[in-house]
């Protein structure tokens, strides 16, 4: 009987251990991982921002072209610009996944009339679920004018 109990008690401490369900985040977790540079021509090249990205039910993205889930936000600007993100799971599978992403923005410009702006780049991911992501920035980026 002895035993029993041991065992008994040894499988009730295991289930416990189980990880709490309502523990896991339901929105998309993201952090910012690199920039390809923090001074830029205006005009000139794009910028590529790298983030790391993680989702524990996997719908981030969509097939269609024309359907945008990542949001990215220069501080200068009011208003965001809108990305598209492909599908991150084969056939839209219910997946724990995490990767990395690049995201490229466009050639850069100054607003004002000076030598020289800077900025920064505020980045959100919304999943298929309509679940906001964390927001990242980048480091502030050095934007001059072509000479």
């Amino acid at each position: 009987m002895r035993i029993y109990s041991l065992i008994l008690f040894a499988l009730l401490s295991l289930a416990s251990c189980k990880k709490n369900e309502d523990d896991v985040p339901i929105a998309p977790v993201i952090a910012f991982k690199s920039i390809s540079a923090t001074e830029v021509e205006e005009f000139s090249a794009s910028l590529n921002v790298t983030f790391t990205f993680e989702d524990n039910q996997g719908d981030i993205g969509y097939s269609d072209n024309d359907t945008y889930s990542l949001r990215v936000k220069d501080a200068r600007l009011d208003e965001f610009d809108w990305y598209h993100i492909p599908p991150m799971t084969p056939d839209l599978q219910a997946l724990h996944i995490k990767g990395e992403y690049t995201v490229q923005l466009n050639s850069l410009f100054m607003l004002g009339n000076g030598a020289s702006e800077s900025t920064t780049f505020t980045i959100q991911l919304m999943d298929r679920a309509g679940n906001w992501s964390n927001q990242i920035t980048t480091p502030s980026v050095l934007i001059t004018e072509v000479p």
